[in-house]
């Protein structure tokens, strides 16, 4: 069933970006139409699956600007998704910059007010950086849903990141994203 709901899936070159067709499939099957949209280094950087995740959205993977002249590749999106959601966007998203199409893109969303959530990963270490929690506080004081602190996602102790890869909770991205938007 498609609701014609549009998710745009924003993903980060992080751990879990490998698995990121999980996040892409189950909100398919929720019935969304679902755009993936990664950053530079994760499409570069060997992250992502480009291919299987075409394949499941139905969609190419964007992570550059449309050129002049040339006519919007994806419909509006309805809801945002951010996972993995790295310490550099999160830092440069609460700051405003939109130095690359998926920053871009999120700094609109907050200014339109889109339902977003942002599911982090990153290690303790940055976890102590002081801008992070400033941005995570900047971000949510804009409305974005971050699922992170006690009972959601915690940072990992560094050089685990991988150990954690599989227990990322993909599904409770979704779960949040769905509790902000209305149900037709």
């Amino acid at each position: 069933m498609n609701t014609g709901k549009v998710l745009y899936h924003v993903i980060c070159a992080a751990g879990p970006a490998a698995d990121a067709i999980r996040l892409v499939q189950g909100a398919v099957e929720r019935g969304w139409q679902v755009c993936v949209i990664a950053t530079p280094s994760a499409a570069s950087g060997g992250f992502i699956d480009a291919d299987a995740l075409e394949s499941a959205s139905g969609r190419p993977v964007r992570y550059d600007w449309r050129r002049v002249g040339e006519d919007k590749r994806n419909p509006p999106a309805d809801a945002l998704i951010v996972a993995p959601m790295t310490m550099n966007t999160a830092n440069k998203w609460a700051a405003g910059f939109a130095d690359t199409y998926a920053l871009g893109l999120l700094c609109e969303a907050t200014g339109l007010g889109l339902p977003t959530v942002a599911l982090p990963f990153w290690s303790t270490t940055l976890q102590n950086h002081p801008a992070t929690q400033r941005s995570i506080n900047t971000l949510r004081s804009a409305g974005v849903r971050i699922l992170h602190g006690p009972g959601e996602w915690t940072p990992h102790a560094p050089g685990t990141g991988g150990q954690q890869v599989p227990h990322y909770p993909w599904s409770m991205a979704l779960d949040a994203m769905e509790s902000l938007t209305p149900q037709t």
